[in-house]
């Protein structure tokens, strides 16, 4: 599909409106998908089904049209600071990750402040044992699953990779793979921002609540994406992880991307700004050699 001298504007300013409003305020960013040309060839197979008994506990699966042998999975995490964020406004990275041979799930998960940590990480948990129960159905191999995210997403989706205590509880241990984090938030002790301080600041164990306090050797691979202008979780986190990770022994791949920012990590999913980074090839290549068939 040709996309025009038109959409392109519109989707530039868009993503410089996300980059304006931060992490926090999606409304913008839930309107990419109206606005520019999404993957073709791409179907949902499942819209809004339940893994949970709360209204946020709901997930949409995104699948190629054209499958014919169960396919890697790929659980895809947004983020929103804990405390906002729809899996509707995600189809864009979603069909994009799809479009290159995986099956996709993206589920909502519980908010601050009608909850706090570790609900949310536990709404993760759960919507792997969904995957796990019933991604056949949609053309996706449970023994192949990976967790993936942006932001907050990727805290859940490392936390989940990382502490067993919330796979094994949910009855999915063993089931994560490989994990891939997109300008996470792994060290972030002291709280100082007031969306971490609602989300995780009554915790008993502020340790309990970092990635950084899980790494173990026998880790599922990791890849970590950030980029150098990233003044909304600092690329710090990244580094280290990924140190505290090799350091361990477990397999760990990063990237940092020079002159990208927090949004613009996410938004290089998308059509009109892959030419910023190549997150998408990056991501898909790791995922393809650590789930291989």
């Amino acid at each position: 599909m040709t996309i025009s001298r038109r959409t392109l504007i519109i989707a530039a300013s868009a993503g410089a409106a996300v980059a304006l409003a931060g992490c926090n305020n999606l409304a913008t960013l839930n309107r990419l998908n109206a606005l520019t040309p999404g993957d073709g060839g791409i179907v949902k197979r499942i819209d809004g089904a339940a893994y949970g008994s709360d209204q946020r506990q709901r997930l949409d699966v995104y699948a190629p049209a054209d499958a014919t042998a169960p396919l890697p999975v790929v659980i895809f995490f947004y983020g929103g600071g804990w405390n906002s964020g729809y899996r509707g406004g995600y189809a864009f990275a979603a069909r994009a990750i799809a479009a290159r041979g995986f099956v996709v799930v993206v589920p909502d998960y519980r908010l601050v402040p009608q909850v706090r940590f570790p609900a949310f990480i536990d709404d993760g948990a759960a919507a792997v044992r969904w995957t796990v129960d019933h991604i056949a159905a949609s053309g996706g191999d449970p023994k192949r699953i990976a967790v993936a995210g942006h932001s907050a997403g990727a805290h859940i989706a490392m936390m989940l990779a990382l502490d067993g205590r919330y796979i094994a509880a949910a009855g999915a241990s063993g089931a994560i793979k490989a994990v891939v984090g997109l300008a996470g938030p792994y060290d972030f002790l002291p709280f100082d921002q007031p969306s971490a301080i609602a989300a995780f600041g009554k915790a008993p164990d502020p340790r309990a609540t970092q990635p950084i306090s899980f790494v173990r050797a026998d880790a599922p691979p990791a890849l970590l994406l950030t980029g150098d202008a990233d003044d909304v979780v600092r690329p710090r986190n990244s580094r280290a992880l990924a140190a505290a990770l090799r350091l361990k022994g477990a397999k760990v791949e990063e990237k940092e991307y020079p002159g990208v920012g927090h949004v613009g990590l996410l938004l290089a999913l998308s059509k009109p700004f892959r030419g910023k980074a190549d997150v998408l090839d990056t991501m898909t290549s790791f995922l393809r050699r650590t789930l291989p068939r």
